[in-house]
């Protein structure tokens, strides 16, 4: 990156993303920089603005928790492949692929994981 470019891990919470990222920083000490980049590393950004954050996720969700409440998880999963892929762990099993391999898991996909459900 260019001198003087700034760059922002929003993933710092999970481990970050960022290769030159090398600690987590607060919002009271929010930078550093490091190769003539301005890192930002604040784990938690929704902290700051918590009424805000929390207001934009309950809208960003509520049509889901909706979807689980009028059909049930299991027709909710299956009707709607977004929720589908926001499963991470089904019935005892790993299902999201990214998830598996991070914790040295076998995967299986949603619906097999279902499936195996009604066994």
């Amino acid at each position: 990156m260019s001198e003087g470019s700034v760059i922002v891990d929003v993933a710092i919470d999970q481990g970050g993303s960022i290769e030159t990222i090398d600690r987590v920083t607060t919002h009271e000490n929010p930078t550093y920089v490091k190769h003539g980049v301005v890192h930002y590393a604040v784990a938690n950004i929704p902290g700051a603005v918590a009424r805000t954050s929390t207001w934009a996720l309950t809208n960003a969700t509520m049509a889901y928790a909706l979807q689980i409440a009028d059909f049930g998880p299991r027709a909710a999963v299956l009707n709607n492949k977004s929720l589908a892929r926001g499963v991470n762990v089904l019935n005892g099993h790993v299902t999201h692929e990214a998830v598996a391999r991070s914790v040295n898991a076998s995967f299986i996909s949603v619906e097999d994981a279902l499936d195996e459900e009604l066994g």
